[in-house]
């Protein structure tokens, strides 16, 4: 590493634009879609749950691909890595943007987040490498406010796109951007000596954490369609899922060189801190899901306004950012990682107040409420998950907190819509049970909206799904509340000191 560390780019101010604006399009494409699944769903022709997996797809592959990072990287070099995985996914997105069916755009955003895997890493490696000691806290805050904005202006971006143009726009945008930031960093990085060596693969792990991971994220996501365990595809896929990760575990634990080092989870503060990091990114990501779809589907809004009211949950932790960096370690990280987990299940205990009457100020206010806590929550439990681990462990378990939070953070998305659903429909029959035609408040709907006729029944169909959804997403945010409150528990039992053991690092998001 220390010729490598010697190694100072013709342009430090290019080479960074370049590594940083691959991964900006990166962690983009993980929210940018999110308010274009409506619209998506609705063109495609399938329910907005089977839309979901456009979402997932990304975020499943995405995961497993991240094991694999360090040995590529091993064997063909960081910056060539870096060049073919920027390459390859902006060929994927413009698959993405010609799919003409919803299998088809899954296929291709599977690709896309295979080949995404290695983006984040091989940025974070690269940007230490070429900037001097002294500087390179300033090179991960630079990539920390990437990663914090990227996915703030996915939905403004996404809204925007989907209703200016059409939503194949929303992957044909990373064309340029990936090959102006390939040729960027080829330019800039092709004189950077490399190191290749060759290393055993893991194959039987790596065979069972994709057959494991992906049988259970099928299962969750086709879980809703199928009724469950009254269906022999969910039982069977189920099996498949159980047996496959019961392997992948005890392979992983006794094999030499495993493609996920489980045996970190030894260490008590990554065992607590990698818990706390995924439930909470979960409980982000499952929250930046559902509250675009139900702006949309429930109370009208268009891709752009939806985008626009959560947006300003990106205002606090771009301010914060820095200062969090800087001033964090002079406090218990615990208490830090507190606060987060306490204004996030605060902005959902707001949000279990919301009604359909609720207006743009509020949304806009509680997102903006949230940020706080969203400022304070990565770089604690980051560094209190890496905290007790050995030196040369570090890589590993960065690459393992990573894994496992954007894994949390798909399954969050399957398990959210299905909740929402689920629950709606449950208070759509509760309410129907109750809206009979002698009832007199019944009547009084029913002359208020023009007498009984075919529309006016549409129309109340309409008012008592529009209630069971808001009802359903009541729910949905008191459950998160008591999620974030739990968080607070259990990040207590990390055990201080927190200091980073080893240089940069650590730093690792």
């Amino acid at each position: 590493m220390s010729s490598k560390a010697q190694f100072t780019p013709p342009s430090l101010v290019l080479a960074t634009i370049g590594l940083s604006l691959a991964t900006f399009m990166q962690v983009l494409d993980t929210t940018i879609a999110n308010v274009a699944l409506p619209t998506i769903s609705g063109n495609m022709g399938v329910s907005s749950d089977q839309g979901t997996w456009v979402i997932t797809s990304f975020a499943v592959s995405n995961a497993i691909a991240l094991p694999l990072t360090g040995w590529l990287s091993r064997r063909f070099g960081e910056v060539k890595l870096f060049m073919w995985a920027t390459l390859l996914f902006v060929i994927a997105s413009f698959m993405c943007g010609i799919s003409t069916s919803m299998p088809e755009l899954i296929g291709f955003r599977v690709l896309q987040g295979m080949v995404a895997g290695p983006l984040y890493p091989m940025a974070q490696t690269l940007l230490i490498a070429v900037y001097p000691p002294a500087k390179r806290g300033m090179a991960l805050a630079l990539l920390a406010m990437v990663t914090v904005v990227a996915p703030i202006a996915g939905p403004i971006l996404g809204g925007w796109i989907t209703d200016s143009y059409s939503w194949p726009w929303i992957f044909f945008i990373n064309v340029p951007i990936g090959i102006f930031a390939t040729l960027v960093v080829r330019q800039q990085l092709k004189e950077r000596p490399v190191q290749t060596s060759r290393q055993p693969m893991d194959y039987v792990g790596l065979i069972t954490l994709i057959i494991g991971v992906g049988a259970l994220q099928v299962v969750l996501d086709k879980g809703n369609d199928l009724d469950w365990f009254e269906s022999n595809f969910i039982i069977i896929g189920t099996a498949i899922s159980a047996i496959a990760l019961a392997v992948f575990i005890i392979w992983e634990l006794t094999d030499k060189h495993p493609v996920v080092n489980l045996r970190l989870f030894a260490y008590r503060n990554f065992c607590f801190g990698t818990i706390v990091l995924v439930g909470g990114y979960a409980g982000f990501f499952g929250i930046n899901l559902i509250l675009p779809q139900w702006l949309q589907t429930q109370l009208g809004y268009t891709a752009t306004w939806a985008g626009l009211a959560t947006a300003p949950l990106g205002v606090l932790p771009v301010l914060m950012s820095p200062f969090v960096g800087r001033y964090a370690t002079k406090f218990d990280l615990r208490i830090l990682a507190g606060l987060a987990f306490t204004f996030i299940g605060a902005s959902c205990y707001m949000r279990s107040g919301f009604t359909t009457d609720v207006d743009f100020f509020h949304i806009a206010m509680v997102q903006l409420f949230m940020g706080a806590g969203v400022a304070l929550f990565f770089m604690p439990t980051l560094t209190i998950l890496l905290s007790d681990l050995p030196p040369q462990q570090i890589p590993d378990g960065s690459g393992l907190a990573t894994f496992l939070r954007t894994l949390g953070g798909s399954f969050a998305a399957s398990l959210t819509t299905w909740i929402w659903d689920r629950r709606a429909i449950q208070h759509h029959a509760y309410m129907s049970e109750n809206v009979n035609v002698y009832a007199p408040a019944t009547r009084h709907a029913i002359d208020q909206l023009g007498g009984a006729n075919p529309s006016t029944y549409a129309k109340l169909e309409q008012m008592v799904n529009g209630q069971a959804f808001m009802l359903s997403t009541v729910d949905y945010f008191i459950m998160m509340t008591w999620i974030f409150a739990g968080l607070i528990v259990i990040v207590c039992f990390a055990k201080p000191p927190f200091a980073a053991k080893a240089g940069p690092e650590a730093a690792g998001h």
